[in-house]
């Protein structure tokens, strides 16, 4: 019951209004920057360990390590895998074209947040989308920022930053060392849970508690050395698969197109055309691609907000190119390994949910027993999962703090609050805490892409005006 009134709510939220609203931000922000994902990406990498100079708090490698921390989690490995459960493997198609447009979105959304922070007198830094409309939109528009930053204390609180992270997390951790469920903790209903979860969601919690009460700094040092060295190893387990099984990409790209467009094989071995499998396959897509990138969610602004440089434009390039990482690459990895599985008539899907697919395809693409492919998707999964919780922690005391006025006692208590329900998440279902995340990311989204809308004009002048002067990096 519970299940079906979070679906209800996440098919409004996420229906077609919002899915065009969030294409139409990425789309008139292409054309306001004159395609600038594509024109400057090269720059834009570059760009990335440039020294930075100016007012702020972090470098720029150091706020991209933040901003990265929070997208490279469950919705590469887990969210991909329910993305293509439940809208076929179209879905992914989706994804790459929500990542293309929302890597405009990244530059801009990003680029006005440090255009509009405010600095403090103690040189304490603080930005976001709730600034952007309130000093971009003007005053009147408050009452949108203050919606914006309520949504981002919920998502954070209730959604992508706790309950889906420690929940994948457990999940691969009971999936490693105990695949068969032997050793139960305790039940709750009809529902098991097994001393793996009970102590992997124990330690993780522990472990975040230390550092969230440590506050941006402290997030901002784990971020840099856990999230480089990760991003490698999975992508390197990804390549793994496609070389191994190079003769079916191109089958399997192929299967991806037709399914996004609907088209699937029906009786008699013609072709048939569904609206239905078209809607699902973008509804799926964009919303799981927007909960892994976060491209128009409004988040990384907060975290590129207190990047020490004087030049907005710079900020925006750099973070942008966080959306190519997590999507047009982490993703695509995890995508294309269950597709890759999916051709086989040998592989079975049926009653696999989350990271289990994504194991299950991973073991079935390289061969062998698994039990190593599965222990290294556990390491990375509870890597990767574990640095989102603490950049999402980051986001939703920001949030927290412009509607409190920077009452950092308030946001002591948040972070007591927020410990306490990565505590509670592994015992939820996958299905349940998914949707919670969908839901309180869609309401983030559409204040901040309206803002993104009425200041894409401010955009193009402003990145017209930083190449004008600077040509060349």
């Amino acid at each position: 019951m519970f299940d079906q009134i979070l679906n209800k709510i996440d098919d409004v939220v996420w229906g077609i209004p919002t899915i065009v609203l969030i294409l139409a931000t990425g789309l008139i922000l292409t054309v306001a920057t004159r395609g600038i994902q594509f024109r400057k990406l090269g720059r834009a990498f570059k760009g990335i360990f440039k020294k930075n100079e100016g007012e702020g708090e972090l470098s720029g490698f150091s706020a991209l390590c933040t901003a990265l921390s929070a997208t490279i989690g469950t919705g590469n490995i887990v969210g991909v895998a329910t993305a293509i459960a439940a809208g076929g493997p179209g879905a992914l198609f989706w994804m790459w074209v929500a990542a293309i447009l929302g890597t405009a979105t990244k530059y801009a959304e990003c680029m006005l947040a440090i255009k509009y922070r405010e600095v403090k007198d103690d040189g304490h830094v603080l930005g976001g989308p709730f600034y952007t409309i309130e000093k971009g939109m003007g005053s009147k528009w408050k009452w949108l920022a203050v919606l914006f930053a309520i949504f981002g204390v919920l998502a954070g609180l209730l959604g992508i930053g706790t309950m889906t992270q420690i929940n994948g997390i457990t999940s691969a951790v009971n999936m490693a060392f105990d695949p068969t469920n032997s050793h139960i903790a305790f039940s709750i209903g009809e529902t098991s849970y097994t001393w793996a979860t009970v102590i992997g969601g124990a330690v993780v919690t522990i472990c975040a508690a230390l550092v969230i009460l440590g506050g941006l700094k402290r997030i901002s040092k784990v971020a840099e050395k856990v999230v480089p060295a990760m991003a490698i190893i999975y992508v390197f387990l990804g390549l793994s698969v496609i070389i191994m099984n190079a003769t079916r990409v191109p089958a399997a790209f192929a299967l991806i197109f037709k399914s996004a467009f609907g088209f699937k094989a029906v009786a008699g071995g013609a072709i048939g055309w569904t609206i239905k499998q078209v809607t699902e396959s973008m509804q799926r897509g964009i919303a799981r691609g927007i909960f892994s990138n976060e491209a128009g969610l409004g988040s990384a602004p907060i975290a590129a907000a207190p990047v020490q440089t004087s030049e907005p434009v710079e900020q925006g390039l750099v973070n942008m190119t966080g959306t190519v990482i997590d999507t047009l690459i982490v993703c695509t990895m995890t995508g294309l390994a269950i597709v890759l599985a999916m051709l086989n008539p040998a592989f079975s899907a049926e009653e696999l949910k989350g990271v289990q697919l994504t194991a299950a395809a991973l073991s079935f693409d390289l061969g062998g027993d698994g039990v190593s492919v599965q222990f290294l998707l556990m390491l990375c999964l509870a890597f990767f999962a574990f640095t989102t919780i603490l950049g999402w922690d980051y986001y939703s005391e920001k949030c927290l703090e412009y509607l409190s006025n920077g009452r950092m006692h308030y946001v002591m208590l948040y972070r007591l609050l927020y410990i306490v329900a990565i505590a509670i998440g592994p015992y939820f279902t996958v299905n349940a805490v998914f949707t919670i995340a969908d839901i309180t990311n869609g309401l983030m989204a559409i204040p901040n892409c309206v803002s993104l809308i009425v200041l894409s004009g401010i955009v193009a002048k402003e990145t017209k005006t930083y190449f004008d002067k600077y040509p060349i990096l």
